[in-house]
């Protein structure tokens, strides 16, 4: 393990309908980098993961729930996508809070595939330029964001990347923006 992020508490937020490998992959890029993870959700238990959207994965325990918990809590915010879990978090004005404040305070916040939904429902897209999952684009376009079609972009101090085929680029640039901060 290196230690490049030693010390430093990282909030993964996520729903019932996250794609398990756009949580698994990053948290797994996070933790050999020596940081310290929350598994944070709408309510306390454990999440179903999907793969594919449609098929059933793993369950993942909740280490804390959002209602509970503050951006000032954490160094750096990941939200991985699956069509059905950024849905679902839009919809609560807790984790939209969270991320808000997240952006806000300059923290740096990275998102995949369907993850930036919530970022437009933040309104944080505003003036950043932003890569996602292509039926996510014209949200974005709609909330004031430019898309790009690039493999991982950063912008601002919210890094965005589209799909699980990005997932290698995505872990190194959160892996290296989440050190700098």
């Amino acid at each position: 393990m290196a230690d490049t992020l030693n010390g430093r508490r990282i909030a993964v937020l996520a729903a019932n309908g996250v794609e398990q490998v756009e949580l698994v992959k990053p948290r797994e890029a996070l933790l050999e980098e020596g940081a310290d993870i929350d598994l944070v959700s709408l309510k306390p238990g454990k999440i179903q993961a999907m793969n594919g959207d449609i098929t059933p994965a793993d369950q993942f325990a909740v280490d804390r729930v959002v209602s509970e918990v503050e951006a000032g809590d954490y160094d750096a915010l990941v939200v991985p996508g699956g069509t059905v879990n950024p849905d679902n978090l839009r919809q609560d004005e807790n984790a939209v809070g969270f991320v808000r404040d997240f952006v806000e305070s300059g923290k740096p916040v990275g998102a995949i595939c369907h993850g930036p939904w919530i970022l437009v429902e933040a309104d944080v897209v505003r003036g950043r330029r932003v890569t996602s999952y292509p039926s996510l684009r014209t949200d974005i376009r709609n909330a004031g964001g430019t898309t790009v079609e690039e493999e991982v972009v950063t912008d601002q101090g919210i890094t965005t990347s589209r799909n699980p085929d990005d997932l290698p680029a995505f872990c190194e640039r959160i892996v290296r923006e989440f050190a700098a901060k």
